[in-house]
């Protein structure tokens, strides 16, 4: 069946190779077209991860107040790489953008790992509308604070921040909806966006409804998310600041899964969270510079929880949290070729209270990260990563025991094809 095709495949590349007549290329062939094609590319992450738990522990693991009963792996839920021991393939990444016509831009990113294959953004931006405005459209990442709208590629470090996980998941808050954005007509950068979001976020907001013996607590009517942002930069001889506050508000569902033993809890409320973030460059020349990056989130949750009870069933009493965390990074790029890094992740309070009680859950989660990175070209990186992680919990009858992690990862990121500048 091969040979079959194989002549099939020739005489198409032959027919849609450009046809050059007297040193000019002919516009007479319908079929070449490669104006139109959009940039393509493709990004590999690999690592080689060892660790001193094994990873049925690893994984079964909570972030007291954080992590979800009923999630088949909650290292995962908070963290989407260097889940397992040994190889891990961390995701592949196909990139396609173009310029769709003088009105529209488009930009789809597909995210590719063992366990299939999934939409992690495609959306359209427009291009020519009056006063500084633009329209996105679609499926994005939210760009609310600092890391939430930047691909794992571009992180300075293979984990996204404690915080961010803790509060968005380690996939991130990509969603469904619109964005517009203003940019001031300022001497230094200012914008102001808000965004309407369908609200599918599981971590700190979730649309579906579920039914419990005694209790139904209807879906949250589509959008059910507002996110608010407000950025502004600038230049002071080689220092650039960049500075933002986000803000995020919408209804709150966490569902139980009833097949597992270990979901007796369920959630209906509503979630806001606050954020700021502070970036700091100082560039010594064209190559070497000192970056320092921040972030603050807090958390405020209000609604009815549903606790199942051995012998009343579930039971709905009234919640209130409070939850807040920061990330702290210093990166300084030595050469063209080499950076090091160190970030510390802090959760402070972590303050949940049921019908006026407070929640047991312990607070001070804390963990330290370390990396060093080879680039030995713009398309390849080499990076070693050492992380001490002491947010990790285990509940052993009833009561959080604190499981300190020790992790050493060498991640491999490989690009290729033609793949568009990231932002400052």
């Amino acid at each position: 069946m091969k040979l079959i095709f194989l002549p099939i495949i020739l005489i198409t590349g032959i027919l849609a190779a450009p046809v050059r007549l007297h040193g000019q290329e002919s516009t007479g062939n319908p079929f070449a077209q490669a104006k139109f094609v959009p940039d393509i590319s493709l990004i590999l992450d690999s690592s080689f991860v060892i660790r001193d738990l094994d990873d049925e522990w690893f994984t079964s693991l909570w972030l007291p107040g954080f992590s979800h009963a009923g999630t088949e792996d909650r290292a995962a839920e908070l963290n989407e790489t260097n889940v397992e021991k040994g190889f891990n393939l961390n995701y592949a990444e196909l990139s396609l953008a173009s310029v769709v016509d003088p009105y529209f831009d488009l930009f789809a990113v597909f995210h590719l790992s063992n366990e299939g294959f999934a939409i992690e953004e495609a959306y359209f931006t427009t291009r020519r509308l009056p006063a500084g405005l633009q329209v996105r459209g679609g499926k994005f990442l939210s760009q609310f604070g600092r890391v939430n709208g930047q691909h794992a590629h571009y992180w300075d470090f293979a984990s996204a921040p404690l915080i961010q996980s803790a509060f968005f998941g380690g996939g991130g808050m990509g969603e469904l909806g619109a964005r517009l954005s203003w940019v001031a007509p300022l001497d230094v950068y200012l914008q102001l966006a808000v965004e309407v979001l369908q609200g599918d976020n599981g971590m700190s907001f979730g649309r579906g409804g579920f039914e419990l013996p005694g209790v139904s607590v209807d879906d949250v009517q589509a959008p059910g998310l507002v996110i608010a942002t407000a950025k502004s930069s600038f230049d002071a001889g080689n220092l650039t600041v960049l500075a933002g506050l986000s803000n995020a508000s919408g209804r709150a569902r966490l569902s139980p899964d009833l097949e597992d033993k270990n979901s007796t809890m369920a959630f209906a409320g509503t979630s806001k969270v606050f954020g700021a973030d502070l970036t700091l460059k100082y560039l010594f020349d064209s190559v070497r510079y000192l970056s320092l990056q921040t972030e603050v989130m807090s958390r405020s949750t209000r609604g009815d929880r549903y606790d199942l009870d051995a012998v009343d069933g579930w039971l709905g009493r009234e919640q209130r949290g409070r939850q807040a965390g920061m990330y702290t990074q210093v990166v300084a790029r030595l050469t063209k070729r080499l950076r090091l890094g160190a970030r510390l992740d802090l959760i402070w309070k972590n303050d949940v209270r049921c019908a006026g009680i407070r929640q047991d859950l312990p607070e001070n989660l804390a963990r330290y990260t370390a990396m060093g990175e080879w680039n030995p070209t713009e398309f390849s990186r080499l990076r070693l990563q050492y992380t001490f992680d002491r947010s990790r919990h285990a509940q052993v009858y009833g009561i959080w025991q604190r499981e300190p992690v020790h992790e050493l990862a060498l991640q491999v990121n490989i690009t290729i094809g033609a793949h568009g500048a990231h932002a400052f």
